[in-house]
């Protein structure tokens, strides 16, 4: 699986492998969510190492139009705005945002566009842009209908992990042979914003997300800061809108050495993560991102599960609840038994069994660091 594969960051500069004349044009459709963005970064980063001679376009969400920017391979990122335009589609439509899209898409002839989402919407964006298209076949795509809008079609067993079946993607559909290194996530950090200046080393929680299931329990997360400052670390905890915010500020309030992030955009996280001496996070796009990093990283994953789509890197655990229903892939928990925690699934996954492999993990990545030196 994956998970077990190395996976390392280029730091990169001047010395990136990336043709300065570039002789095609790619365009990348993948507009979320964060940790599938991450993803499709390791199949781009293939392509600028085996193929130097390409250049690319992203389409992307708003909101996360900040990450792609950092791929050096990456010349302009086209940001969409799916989650606002569904909420007010008549808006779209009157504002004139569909008309510059349309205008943008239109005004390059790409040598290939790649669907690397997969679903009907972004199948349409594809057909929108000028150029040869190419996504997944009928069995492999999320959503069969999108594989009629490609003109080219690649099948990818479905049991396959995100990571692998994108670069397998991108290998088939621009002509190179996916090389058989580790997955890497290439990053210009020249354009990182610097990381705010911290008093002590620290360890980010990543305790937010959608899904309520996904939730590890409050209290774990307040035990873990204590035990994690009786290591000598500090806490920092994002708290990105109301319902996150209330949860970090409990837990900042219950341990001394817990501090709350202030509001920082995307490229302020990655500098933020970076910089971290290690990351807890649920199953959400900043705990992948981590773990890209290269960063220590410990995944908790209760009602999902790792198999296809679970965290990779370098110095990082995935560790799976163990429970009679898990993962149940369910945003709403059905389990009506006896119980310590909520949600029940994370019960085996404590404070100090998470920190334990955290501790691990950091160690590991400070061997690893001596022996580069």
């Amino acid at each position: 699986m994956l998970s077990s594969i190395p996976w390392h960051c280029f730091e990169t500069g001047l010395s990136t492998p990336v043709s300065a004349q570039p002789t095609r044009r790619v365009l990348i459709i993948k507009t979320s969510s964060l940790g599938d963005v991450v993803h499709t970064m390791t199949a781009l980063t293939d392509a600028a190492l085996e193929a130097p001679d390409i250049r690319f376009d992203w389409l992307v969400e708003e909101s996360l139009a900040d990450l792609p920017s950092l791929h050096p391979a990456v010349d302009k990122v086209m940001p969409v705005a799916f989650r606002r335009w569904h909420r007010q589609p008549l808006e779209f439509l009157r504002s004139g945002e569909y008309r510059n899209l349309r205008t943008a898409l239109g005004s390059i002839r790409y040598d290939a566009i790649i669907d690397a989402q997969g679903l009907l919407k972004s199948a349409l964006l594809s057909w929108l842009a000028q150029g040869t298209r190419y996504g997944l076949d009928w069995f492999s795509v999320r959503e069969p209908l999108a594989s009629l809008v490609y003109q080219r079609r690649v099948r990818i067993a479905k049991d396959t992990h995100a990571v692998l079946a994108l670069r397998q993607l991108f290998s088939a559909a621009l002509g190179y042979t996916m090389p058989g290194s580790a997955p890497a996530l290439m990053i210009d950090r020249t354009r990182l914003p610097p990381s705010p200046p911290a008093a002590c080393p620290y360890v980010v929680f990543v305790h937010g997300t959608q899904w309520p299931t996904k939730h590890w329990p409050e209290r774990y997360w307040i035990d873990l800061a204590h035990l994690v400052q009786g290591a000598g670390f500090t806490s920092w905890l994002p708290a990105h809108g109301e319902v996150e915010g209330h949860r970090a500020r409990r837990i900042a309030e219950s341990c001394s050495a817990a501090r709350i992030l202030p509001p920082s955009g995307l490229a302020e996280v990655v500098s933020i993560l970076a910089a971290a001496e290690g990351v807890v996070g649920v199953d959400t796009g900043l705990a992948h991102l981590s773990a890209a990093l290269g960063v220590p990283t410990v995944v908790l994953f209760g009602p999902t599960s790792p198999r296809r789509t679970g965290a990779v890197g370098h110095h990082h655990r995935n560790l799976s609840a163990t429970f009679t229903c898990a993962p149940c892939l369910r945003r709403q928990c059905r389990y009506d038994g006896p119980s310590q925690v909520t949600p029940a699934c994370f019960e085996n996954l404590s404070p100090s069994r998470v920190f334990t492999e955290l501790m691990y993990l950091m160690g590991e990545r400070t061997v690893a660091s001596g022996a580069v030196h």
